[in-house]
C-alpha cells in the first residue's frame, strides 16, 4: 500500500510543483466588517455562505518559486508513490521564534485526501526541531477550505492584513504553538 511521504524539496521538484493547479473553489468566505467609531476601531470577520461556488485564483504567481525556493527556510514536498502531490514553503517569521508558512498547495486531483494535513504536521515537526516556538499559516480570506483545515488542526486565528497579497486581497493569519 502506498503511503504519503513528505520530504524536503530538491531542484528537480520545483518545475513540477509550480505546474499544480493552485486555484480552489469555495462556497464560503470570511467577510470583514469594519467600523471606526469614537476612539475605537472594530473589525469583525464572519463566515458567509456564497450564493454559488466561486473559483479563486492563487494570490501569488507560483512560477516565482522557481527563482526563490532556495531563499526559503524549507520547501516541503508531499509525494504519493512517485507523484508529487503538494508542497508548502516556510520562512522565518517576523517575530522571534516563529516560522511562517507562506505557501501551501495540493494539486487538484489529490485534495481532500490528507496531503495538506501531512504537510502541516511535518512542518510543525520541522519547525520544532529547529527551535521555533510558533507556526503561522497565512491565507486569503476567500480560502475557506484552508481556514477550515487550519481550525481543524488546532490553529487559532491571530490577525489579518488588508491588501496583503499582490492582488489586493486580505490575508488571514492563524497560529499554533509548537
Amino acid at each position: 500500500m502506498t503511503e504519503l511521504r513528505v520530504r524536503q524539496a530538491i531542484s528537480s521538484d520545483i518545475s513540477e510543483i509550480v505546474a499544480f493547479d493552485h486555484g480552489y473553489s469555495t462556497d464560503h468566505v470570511w467577510q470583514m466588517g469594519f467600523q471606526n467609531g469614537q476612539g475605537e476601531v472594530e473589525v469583525r470577520f464572519r463566515e458567509v455562505r456564497l450564493p454559488r461556488p466561486m473559483r479563486v485564483r492563487y494570490p501569488r504567481q507560483p512560477e516565482a518559486l522557481i527563482d526563490s525556493w532556495t531563499e526559503k527556510q524549507v520547501v516541503l514536498v508531499a509525494e504519493f508513490g512517485e507523484t508529487r502531490t503538494g508542497y508548502l514553503t516556510i520562512i522565518a517569521g517576523p517575530s522571534p521564534g516563529s516560522a511562517w508558512i507562506t505557501d501551501l498547495a495540493v494539486d487538484l486531483r489529490h485534495r481532500r485526501q490528507g496531503h495538506a494535513s501531512g504537510l502541516l504536521q511535518t512542518a510543525r515537526v520541522w519547525a520544532g526541531e529547529r527551535g521555533y516556538r510558533r507556526l503561522f499559516l497565512e491565507m486569503q480570506s476567500k480560502n475557506f477550505p484552508a481556514i477550515a483545515l487550519a481550525r481543524k488542526l488546532g490553529f487559532s486565528f491571530s490577525g489579518y492584513s488588508d491588501h496583503y497579497f499582490p492582488d489586493g486581497d486580505i490575508a488571514l493569519f492563524f497560529v499554533q504553538d509548537i
